[in-house]
This record gives C-alpha cells, structure tokens and sequence, in this order.
C-alpha cells in the first residue's frame, strides 16, 4: 500500500491527526541535538513554542529561522517585480508564529507598516509577545477581517490555501480583494501540478476535471488539512481579479515538491 492510500486509510478513520502528533514527536527528538546547539549559539533569537512552530514549518531551529530570512527576501524579490514598496501596508494572511513577517521590518525598513493575521490564538498571542513591531490579528476560519477596504498594498499567504475548503477558498478570496488597494498584488502559493504524484487514481480523476481536491476528516486549516489546486480551477477562483503571474516551480530532486505561486491585483 502507497503513502496515499494509507495517508487516506488513516483519515477516514480519523486516526491522522493523532499520528501527526507522534510525527511531531519523533521530529522534537531527532532534532534534539541540533535545536541544542542552535539555542546556544543564537541566545537571543525568539523561537515560538515547539509545536507552533511544527505546524506551521518543522522542528529543526536553525532551518526554521534562518531558511525563514532567505524567504522573506524571496518573497521581497517578487513584490518589487509588481509593487512599490514605499510606505507599503503589508499582510502576512496566515502568519503563524511569524515565521517569515518577522524578518520584513528588517529587510524593508521601518517606514512600511506591517500585519499579521492567523486562526491559530496561540500563535497570535505570541506573536502579539514577541514580535513588537508588527500588528497582529486573530481570524477565524470564517472570511472576515477587521481591516478596511483597500488597505493593503501587498497581501500574501505562504501555503494557506492549502488547508481549506472549496466554499472557503471563494469567501477568502473575495474577502482578500476587498482589503486589496486597487493595483495592490496578492500572492499565494498552493498545491498545483507538482502534487499530481501525491494524488490517488481517484483523486488525479478528480483533479484532471480541473475541480479542487480536498482530503478531509480532520479539523480545517490544520496541516493535514490538504487542498490541491488545478491551474484552471485557480483561474476561475480569480474572476474578478487579474492574473500577473502563474508560476510552477520545477520539480529538484532531493527538495520538497514546489507550489505554484499565483500573484494578481485588482
């Protein structure tokens, strides 16, 4: 039996959340050593509790916090392809424990005023501790933000999408570009054609009518929440948007599988 087929087995029984849990474990003990040493090199570097961090990344410390500068300015580097970032309001939607909007004050600059908002309260509230210089909301999954209309100039949420539900990628979508200034730019990543190898029979069927596949059974948002995303499933997602930039990432041996970015305006 494939990983699929028993990655699905498990959720129908409802036993995948809690074998997460041992993964999450098992990944605390093999990093250990590692997560040791880092904390002792790195005293005053701020690390959110073990399994905030977990969910929104992995366990080892050092490829949490540094791999995390090299994509802040990853990101920066495709925001300037599209916005100025002069005095610009940026969102992080799906922040976590600030994974990534932490490093943006100190690759941008302080005249950029930053956000972040997540469903997860612990996470906010030690965000809301630790990480003074940006603003942080808690959300629910429900799509509704208490920020005013068009007021961001840059939007992104970093594998969010790949935690919802069909209804709730619309109601987000249309609740993003609400809060989008006109010409700001929303980038997101999700699962496209690289996870086509992850994917049942069923599934690839599924996904080959360009229609959302959602693997279930476990709390929404979650990371073993998982939604796959066909690139003209995404098209139709952004009717009312503009599409500037559909990129699918190439496949490197070695390296997780790469999802798609998707960057459009309003």
């Amino acid at each position: 039996m494939n990983k699929t087929l028993i990655s699905n087995s498990l959720r129908s029984l409802g036993l995948l959340y809690a074998l997460d849990k041992v993964r999450f474990q098992l990944e605390k003990r093999n990093n250990k050593q590692a997560n040791r040493l880092f904390r002792k090199a790195n005293p005053d570097v701020k690390l959110p509790p073990d399994y905030l961090m977990y969910e929104s990344f992995q366990m080892n410390y050092d490829k949490y916090y540094t791999e995390s500068i090299d994509a802040a300015n990853w990101l920066v580097n495709h925001f300037k392809r599209h916005a100025s970032l002069e005095n610009a309001a940026i969102l992080d939607w799906g922040c976590g424990p600030g994974r990534i909007i932490r490093h943006l004050p100190e690759i941008l600059g302080k005249n950029c005023s930053y956000y972040g908002t997540d469903y997860n309260a612990n996470s906010i509230a030690w965000c809301s501790e630790n990480l003074p210089e940006i603003d942080f909301n808690h959300n629910g999954l429900e799509a509704r933000l208490p920020y005013r209309d068009d007021m961001f100039d840059v939007i992104y949420g970093i594998s969010i999408f790949t935690h919802l539900s069909e209804q709730l990628h619309y109601d987000w979508t249309a609740e993003l570009l609400r809060i989008l200034k006109p010409g700001g730019i929303l980038f997101l990543t999700t699962q496209g054609n690289a996870f086509k190898q992850k994917l049942s029979k069923e599934e690839i069927d599924h996904y080959n009518q360009d229609k959302l596949v959602i693997r279930g059974n476990v709390k929404e948002g979650h990371r073993t929440y998982s939604a796959f995303h066909p690139p003209a499933f995404m098209t139709k997602l952004f009717a009312d948007a503009k599409v500037l930039e559909h990129i699918e990432r190439p496949i490197q041996p070695g390296r997780s599988l790469p999802q798609d970015i998707w960057i459009v305006t309003k």
